[in-house]
């Protein structure tokens, strides 16, 4: 192979590099996702979940579109609900569902 021929081999190597990276970055670099809408998400209830996959809060809203927070202690015995919509807005009680305490 002559001086000029590997010259020539040089160039259109560094060419095809530049030209096939050009084209497949364009192909298979995955595009960014974005957001539909950037400052809120939409949900009707949100639930932390404890390593068993046990509820121990949510928020949400009821059946009669009341909105409500509750906490649930981690032996299941006591939850503790604020809801501003219902006859209490603070009310704690037992696994039974008797009123322990509440305030209005």
């Amino acid at each position: 192979m002559s001086r000029g021929q590997f010259g020539l081999l040089i160039v259109v190597t560094l060419v095809g590099s530049a030209i096939g990276g050009a084209l497949s970055g364009g192909w298979l670099i995955p595009s960014s996702v974005t957001a539909q809408k950037t400052n809120g998400v939409h949900a009707e209830e949100f639930l932390l979940l404890d390593m068993n996959g046990k509820a121990r809060a949510g928020l949400g809203l009821d059946n009669n579109g009341e909105v409500g927070l509750v906490l649930t202690s981690r032996d299941g015995r006591r939850k503790l609900a604020l809801s501003p919509d219902g006859q209490f807005a603070v009310k704690l009680s037992d696994q039974n569902g008797r009123v322990l305490w509440s305030a209005p």
